[in-house]
This record gives C-alpha cells, sequence and structure tokens, in this order.
C-alpha cells in the first residue's frame, strides 16, 4: 500500500486568488492545494480580500461570492500570525528594497524551509535573490 505524502508550501495570495475566482491558470492553482500542506502569512486574508473587492467592482463576482470565498479560504490554508513575521519580513524589505507585505510571505519561507509557489513575477524576481529561499511559478 503506498502512503501519499505531502509536502509543505507556502502560498501567495495571487495563487489564493484563483482557488476562489475563475482566472487563467485557476486550475492549476487548485491543484496546489489538493495535494500539498498549504501555509500563508494571515495578511493573506487582506490580499485576497482586497483582490475581490477589485473583481466585485468590475462585476465579476458578486458580494455574496467574495464573502463565501473569504469564509472558505481558512479551510485551505494554515494561517500565521503576521506580528511574529514582522521583524524579519522588515528586514528582508530593507535588504532587497520591496513591499513589506510581500516580505512576509519570503519570511514564512524561509522560517519553516519551505518553496514559495507564487504568480506574482515581481514577487518572482525579487525572491529569485535570496539564495536560501525556494521559489516556485505556478
Amino acid at each position: 500500500m503506498k502512503i501519499a505524502t505531502t509536502m509543505s508550501l507556502i502560498v501567495d495570495a495571487s495563487i489564493a486568488v484563483k482557488w476562489v475566482s475563475e482566472e487563467r491558470d485557476s486550475d492549476q492553482a487548485r491543484a496546489v492545494y489538493l495535494s500539498d500542506d498549504c501555509s500563508a502569512p494571515s495578511l493573506i486574508m487582506a490580499e485576497v480580500g482586497n483582490a475581490l473587492w477589485k473583481k466585485q467592482r468590475m462585476k465579476i463576482v458578486t458580494s455574496g461570492q467574495a464573502i463565501a470565498a473569504l469564509r472558505a479560504l481558512p479551510e485551505h490554508i494554515r494561517l500565521i500570525e503576521i506580528a511574529e513575521l514582522a521583524p524579519r519580513a522588515a528586514a528582508i524589505a530593507a535588504a532587497l528594497d520591496h513591499p513589506i507585505y510581500d516580505c512576509f510571505y519570503l519570511a514564512l519561507a524561509e522560517r519553516e524551509h519551505a518553496p514559495l509557489v507564487t504568480a506574482d513575477k515581481r514577487l518572482l524576481e525579487t525572491a529569485s535573490r535570496m539564495k536560501e529561499i525556494e521559489v516556485r511559478a505556478l
């Protein structure tokens, strides 16, 4: 009998939005949480909420769909409080000259020794400068 093993991954909002809203590569993003144990800084809730708000304004999703998606998100991901990541995120932001909100994901990936998965090209480029973090493009 073969026992399936899961890998722990850090995912950012660019991936999570694809879980709850139809976008290019949504199927690929959903495969991530179906096959792997996913974690993210709790900041992801605000970032996904903001993305869904923008989609709501453009009439892509309804208010009800956005609310339901935000309620469901914690069922698919382990949320890590950002307060414990803030000092390292700030140091990474300063070292890389990159917005701190992305650096929370980098700090978590570094702490957990887990790959970061993102569809954000700017974050991919920035993260590639941190040799101790594995970053995967969706």
